[in-house]
């Protein structure tokens, strides 16, 4: 299934989705050297973000988090790429300084698409191709 949404940060990338219906601070949310989420109450605490493509509604937190972001690139532990409902400027500058495809405003609202399907983000073309059934939630 062919997606379409706006591209904000360059490249393509393919990988497992991960859905967060909660935003994600990246600082102090995220362990920069490991990938997991280790924020407490979030509804992935636990989980190892590392080459997935990570869906969330929006980022929050400190500028900080696009040097986090930054931080997950260098170390290996990064998302493959980075989907959001609406990007704003401290998720969209750390995928673009850490080289992670990333696009917002998708055709297809986050809450439909299920976790774990292989999706192929292009950052360039602002488009996903979704290899699954959607949720009827």
């Amino acid at each position: 299934m062919h997606i379409s949404g706006r591209g904000i940060s360059r490249g393509k990338a393919k990988g497992k989705l991960l859905v967060s219906p909660a935003p994600i601070s990246f600082l102090s949310g995220v362990d920069p050297k490991t990938g997991v989420i280790v924020e407490k109450g979030h509804p992935l605490q636990g989980t190892s973000i590392t080459g997935t493509v990570l869906a969330f509604p929006y980022g929050k937190g400190s500028t900080v988090g696009s040097y986090v972001l930054y931080a997950l690139s260098r170390n290996g532990h990064a998302p493959a790429a980075i989907v959001n409902t609406e990007a704003e400027a401290i998720i969209a500058t750390g995928a673009i300084i850490g080289g992670i495809p990333m696009i917002d405003r998708t055709s297809v609202p986050l809450i439909k698409l299920k976790e774990g399907v292989s999706v192929t983000v292009d950052g360039d073309t602002g488009t996903m191709e979704y290899d699954g059934e959607l949720s009827e939630a």
